[in-house]
C-alpha cells in the first residue's frame, strides 16, 4: 500500500476483519459495488441477523472473513468493473481500520458509501472533516424512537446507554444532512414492537425534509433476540399504512 497518515500496523491489516461481498448492484444506489461487513457492533438490535459478526466475530454460514489486504487485492483486481466499496457492519466506526480503509480505497478512484447507526457522531466527524477519509455516501440507520433506544437497542448497562442518544442521532444525522441529497439516505427496519405509528413521528423529527427515508421488512430469522424470531412481521397493508404516514413527515419515505 502507497503510504498514508492514516496507515494501519501489518497486525490489523492481515487478520479476518469482515465479510466480503465481491459484487453488489443493491447496497449502493448507481453502483456495482463490493460490501465489506466489518466485524463488532456497539448496539445489540434484537432482531439483528449478523449474530456471529457482532458477537463473535464470524461470517455468515457460507461466507469467509476476509482481511484488509485481501479486500485491497479484491478491489485492485476488480476496479475495470466495480466502482463502489460499501463499509457497512456491525457498526464500521468502532473499527481503527475504517479510516484507513476509506482512505487506500479511494486512491484506488473508488467511491465509498459508509453504513452508520448513528451513535458516534464525533467519529463520523472525523472522517467527514478529512479529505482522505470523507465517504461520498452515508447511510445511517434509524432503528425505533430515539427515546427508546436506551431500553430497547444499547446493550445493558453499557456506556452508551447511559448517554444522551437523542442528542447523539440528531448530531449525526446533522453531519449527513449536509451531503448534498442524493448521497445520503436514512434506514428503518421495520420491526413490529419497535415501529409503530406513535414512533413515526419521533423519528421523522430527526430527518431533513428532503430526506431519503427507506424503509425495509423485518424478516424473523436469525435474530440476536431469539424471541424476536417469534415475532410475526407486518402485514403488506400495515407496511403500506406505515409508510403513508411517514410520507406526511418526509415525502421521500418509501418501502424499498
Amino acid at each position: 500500500m502507497t503510504g498514508s497518515s492514516h496507515l494501519q500496523p501489518d497486525s490489523l491489516l492481515n487478520v479476518p476483519a469482515g465479510a466480503l461481498i465481491k459484487t453488489t448492484l443493491v447496497d449502493f444506489p448507481g453502483r456495482v459495488a463490493s460490501t465489506f461487513f466489518l466485524k463488532g457492533c456497539n448496539l445489540r438490535c434484537p432482531y439483528c441477523y449478523n449474530t456471529g459478526l457482532v458477537l463473535g466475530g464470524k461470517a455468515a454460514e457460507g461466507d469467509v472473513l476476509a482481511t484488509a489486504t485481501e479486500l485491497f487485492a479484491h478491489l485492485e483486481l476488480r476496479k475495470k468493473m466495480l466502482t463502489g466499496l460499501v463499509i457497512s457492519g456491525g457498526e464500521p466506526l468502532i473499527n481503527p481500520l475504517t479510516p484507513y480503509i476509506i482512505a487506500e480505497a479511494k486512491k484506488l478512484g473508488y467511491k465509498v458509501k459508509l453504513d452508520t447507526n448513528g451513535t458516534l457522531p464525533d467519529r463520523l466527524a472525523e472522517l467527514v472533516h478529512d479529505s482522505e477519509t470523507c465517504p461520498d455516501f452515508i447511510a445511517m440507520d434509524i432503528k425505533t424512537n430515539p427515546s427508546r433506544y436506551a431500553d430497547e437497542i444499547c446493550m445493558k448497562e453499557s456506556l452508551l446507554a447511559q448517554q444522551d442518544i437523542p442528542a447523539l442521532l440528531t448530531r449525526s444525522t446533522e453531519l449527513i444532512a449536509s451531503f448534498p441529497a442524493y448521497c445520503r439516505e436514512w434506514r428503518t427496519v421495520l420491526v413490529p414492537p419497535l415501529v409503530k405509528k406513535s414512533d413515526i413521528a419521533a423519528m421523522a423529527a430527526l430527518l431533513p425534509d428532503d430526506a431519503s427515508w427507506q424503509f425495509a421488512q423485518f424478516d424473523n430469522k436469525n435474530c440476536i433476540e431469539p424471541s424476536f424470531n417469534d415475532i410475526p412481521p407486518y402485514l403488506d397493508a400495515e407496511l403500506r399504512e406505515l409508510v403513508d404516514y411517514a410520507k406526511n413527515f418526509i415525502p421521500g419515505a418509501v418501502l424499498r
